[in-house]
C-alpha cells in the first residue's frame, strides 16, 4: 500500500474509511438542511423584535450561523480532498490503514486500536489517526513484531498480538 497522501491545507493524511466519509456527508447534510435553516429562522425572528445591538438572541444566532457556515465550508472542502479506502489490503497479516490490532505492553496489558483518518479519531474506542506516532510505528508490522513508540512518558515497547480488518463489534 502506498504512503498516505496529505492535504495541502492541513498537512493531515487524506485517507478516510467509507463509514467515516459517510458520517461527514451526513453531518454536512444535517447542517445544511436542518440546523442552518433553524438558526436562520431564529435569527430572523430575533431581528423582528427590534434593536439588534442589545438583542442577545440575535447576537447569539448570528454567532451560531458563522460557526455553522465555517463547519459547512470545512466539511465541503474536506470531502473533496479525502481518499475513501474501501478495500482490505492484499496482505491482511500486516497493519495498514483501517486495521484493528491488539498490542501488549511490557507489563502484559492488552490494548486495542484501529487506524482511521484524522476526522474519525475516537480515543474511547481506540481509534487513532493515521498521522499519530502510534499508527506510524505500527504500519506494516505483523503479529509477533515489536513496536517502539515515543509516548509522553518516554519510549515504550509493545508487541503486536493480533490484527484484523472486520469490525469485531458488528
Amino acid at each position: 500500500m502506498a504512503g498516505p497522501t496529505q492535504s495541502r491545507a492541513t498537512g493531515r493524511s487524506t485517507h478516510i474509511t467509507a463509514a467515516g466519509a459517510e458520517a461527514l456527508r451526513r453531518e454536512l447534510d444535517w447542517l445544511w438542511r436542518v440546523k442552518r435553516p433553524e438558526v436562520t429562522q431564529a435569527v430572523a425572528d430575533a431581528a423582528a423584535l427590534g434593536d439588534r445591538s442589545e438583542n442577545a438572541e440575535y447576537i447569539y444566532g448570528k454567532k451560531q450561523l458563522r460557526e455553522i457556515d465555517r463547519r459547512i465550508r470545512y466539511l465541503s472542502k474536506r470531502l473533496d480532498e479525502v481518499t475513501v479506502v474501501h478495500d482490505t489490503p492484499a496482505d491482511t497479516r500486516r497493519i495498514y490503514f483501517g486495521a484493528w490490532f491488539e498490542l501488549e505492553t511490557e507489563s502484559g496489558e492488552a490494548r486495542r486500536y484501529r487506524i482511521v483518518g484524522s476526522d474519525e479519531i475516537d480515543t474511547g474506542r481506540g481509534w487513532i489517526s493515521l498521522d499519530s506516532p502510534m499508527a506510524k510505528a505500527v504500519l506494516r508490522k505483523a503479529v509477533g513484531d515489536d513496536v517502539v513508540v515515543q509516548t509522553p512518558r518516554g519510549k515504550q515497547i509493545f508487541a503486536v498480538t493480533a490484527i484484523w480488518y472486520h469490525d469485531p463489534d458488528g
